[in-house]
């Protein structure tokens, strides 16, 4: 266990790390918007070149889809762990300094005015950044596989993108919490769409719908949390960031919220929105049949 903590959260070049446009790769605005606009020009463009040879069957992957989700999962059981040991670390060795204002709680929500994105915690929030962009491929994958492009799946990621980003540039408090949540639900997730993806059987729930419907209810709680405390306590670091962000998971949660209800009455009642292809949709998990009914509701207006 002691070796485990010194990887994770002692050694150097975690406690060392600062967030610089200059030395951390991907760190600037720039790289930020060529990234997502790139995102999303190549994804349209990979959904129409499908439509324009008017391919009928999903490209065969082979054992690339498992090998994604295997990955994802693994990275996010590593982040969880790591920022999980960097946190009581930081939480140890600063305290000091904020104790007589904040508990440990209050500081995993709100950190102190003038905090730099440096050190344990942010070095874990700079790999979760980077993980958003394996994030992606997924896109890739669906597109290649249901010849679709979800207009939900595409927002969201680059939605998530930009969130993980604004942590390391303004500091952003709750940003602990929200990490430790979001792979928490990832690792569940990936390790599920492997399970699924590798033959065996699924869970009859819409697994990967509930779990992304608890995540977005825990980042609302985050995100009152945060605003609470800034009230409450004089001012919590990176408070324009999150302000922005809340408003971003807001319409997020609304979006959600809405085919997540929708999908529920309906199921029984009436009859499926998309009609699958059984030889491309053997594991179709809940989250892909809500993407069905976000594009035919956006192709109906």
């Amino acid at each position: 266990m002691q070796s485990i903590k010194y990887w994770l959260a002692e050694h150097p070049c975690i406690v060392r790390f600062r967030w610089s446009h200059s030395q951390s790769w991907g760190s600037t605005w720039s790289f930020l918007f060529t990234s997502i606009a790139a995102y999303i020009a190549t994804a349209a463009f990979l959904h129409l070149f499908l439509l324009l040879i008017r391919r009928r069957r999903p490209v065969p992957l082979g054992p690339i889809p498992a090998l994604h989700s295997l990955a994802m999962a693994l990275i996010s059981v590593l982040i969880f762990v790591g920022i999980l040991f960097s946190a009581a670390a930081e939480i140890r060795d600063t305290r000091w300094f904020w104790r007589r204002s904040k508990t440990p709680l209050q500081w995993l929500f709100c950190f102190p005015l003038g905090t730099r994105p440096s050190g344990r915690v942010f070095f874990w929030s700079y790999v979760f950044y980077l993980s958003r962009f394996l994030h992606l491929f997924r896109t890739y994958l669906k597109v290649l596989r249901r010849r679709r492009l979800a207009f939900f799946q595409v927002f969201n990621q680059s939605i998530l993108l930009c969130t993980s980003y604004l942590w390391l540039e303004f500091s952003q408090s709750f940003q602990v919490l929200a990490i430790l949540s979001m792979t928490l639900v990832y690792s569940m997730v990936y390790g599920y769409r492997f399970w699924t993806a590798i033959g065996l059987p699924s869970a009859c729930p819409p697994f990967v719908v509930n779990c992304q419907m608890i995540l977005l209810g825990c980042n609302l709680v985050w995100h009152f949390g945060v605003l609470f405390l800034h009230f409450l306590k004089g001012g919590c670091n990176g408070i324009g960031a999150c302000v922005f962000n809340s408003v971003l998971n807001a319409f997020i949660l609304l979006l959600f919220l809405n085919f997540y209800v929708k999908m529920h009455l309906s199921r029984r009642e009436d009859a499926p929105l998309v009609q699958p292809d059984s030889s491309s949709t053997r594991h179709r998990t809940g989250s892909e049949m809500m993407e069905d009914q976000l594009t035919v509701k956006a192709k109906n207006g």
